[in-house]
């Protein structure tokens, strides 16, 4: 059967985009639109859509107090399709925390149209496998802020980790965890441009960690996470002794920009055995070929295994190539990476 699809957008404009662009699909079926909340709530229950697409800055009802409601009672995979702006990205990172899936950018300067539509088919494809009460309940059982690990000595280590849907709260999770002392950490989580800023920031708050989105020539120190920028793939070179990272233009790979696998093959060659490879959460197979490349370098290597996964893609296809060295629970992943460290 094809997947039910309810797109909820007050411009006229991108729904009717969104219809064609996803009916193209012979898996997806667009079974209605609503133009703000109240029309999307009754075609929610007579409908019964497998996947929600949202916008958040609506008339009557913004998106992310309907998508509290909608959680609480009737919960189904949303996925945020939002603006580039600022605030926008911000509005996008509380509806994760509210249980939304997936957050895309709607198509801008950066982002076609058709760019949008492939990347949109994917997630909803994976939005419609995900048992949404389990990622409520996983998202109701992680702390707001773990205690920190201890860490005796500070280290020249470099963690490379990669995410993609799900990511944000299995990075939150995991940065909590460290010490202001941890190695540093290059992250790629799957986002938009802008997004990347406003996940950054928000985590730097939480953290005992320097959290920021990563910018050309950022050097990777101990006690520092740095994220790569949404919409630019991000690279780590080495000068002597030193990490920097590089953050550049360049083509999708593996429709993905950021790349984890364009960040995990510089480690590999870069820093080889002096890193710690982490793919956690994800759709697609990004990442599993770069991991491989970082334990073949000598290094250490995680997988995030398939139950505390909201999507267990990326790591199910590195686990498959050989690539994860340790498959492990994501509550097991800090201290696993300290003790590497």
């Amino acid at each position: 059967m094809p997947i039910k699809v309810l797109i909820v957008d007050d411009s006229a404009v991108v729904r009717n985009i969104f219809s064609k662009e996803l009916s193209v699909d012979p898996e997806i079926e667009i079974i209605g639109t609503a133009p703000d909340p109240y029309v999307a709530r009754d075609k929610i229950v007579h409908l019964n859509p497998d996947v929600v697409t949202l916008d958040i800055e609506m008339p009557r009802m913004d998106g992310i107090t309907f998508l509290r409601k909608l959680m609480k009672h009737y919960p189904l995979p949303v996925i945020v399709v939002s603006s580039l702006t600022p605030q926008g990205s911000e509005l996008a990172l509380e509806a994760l925390q509210e249980g939304a899936v997936e957050v895309m950018c709607k198509p801008g300067p950066s982002y076609s149209v058709g760019d949008m539509s492939l990347n949109l088919i994917e997630k909803i494809k994976a939005a419609a496998c995900i048992n949404i009460k389990e990622v409520l309940a996983k998202r109701l059982s992680l702390p707001s802020k773990t205690s920190t690990l201890s860490l005796t000595r500070t280290t020249n280590k470099i963690v490379a980790i990669g995410a993609s849907t799900g990511g944000t709260q299995a990075l939150e999770y995991i940065l909590t965890a460290m010490p202001s002392n941890a190695p540093s950490l290059a992250i790629v989580q799957h986002m938009p441009e802008n997004f990347t800023k406003s996940f950054a920031k928000r985590l730097n708050e939480i953290s005992a960690l320097e959290v920021k989105e990563a910018e050309q020539n950022d050097r990777l120190i101990p006690g520092r996470a740095l994220i790569a920028p949404g919409n630019k793939h991000m690279l780590v070179r080495r000068s002597g002794a030193v990490y920097y990272v590089d953050i550049k233009d360049g083509p999708l790979v593996k429709r993905q920009r950021p790349s984890v696998d364009v960040l995990f093959d510089s480690v590999a060659q870069y820093v080889g055995k002096n890193s710690i490879g982490v793919i956690l959460t994800g759709m697609g197979s990004d990442g599993a070929d770069g991991l491989l490349k970082i334990k073949q370098a000598g290094a250490p290597t995680i997988a995030q295994d398939e139950k505390s996964c909201i999507v267990f893609g990326m790591p199910k296809e590195a686990i498959k190539l050989g690539a994860a060295e340790k498959v492990l629970s994501l509550s097991e992943i800090p201290q696993a990476i300290l003790s590497y460290a």
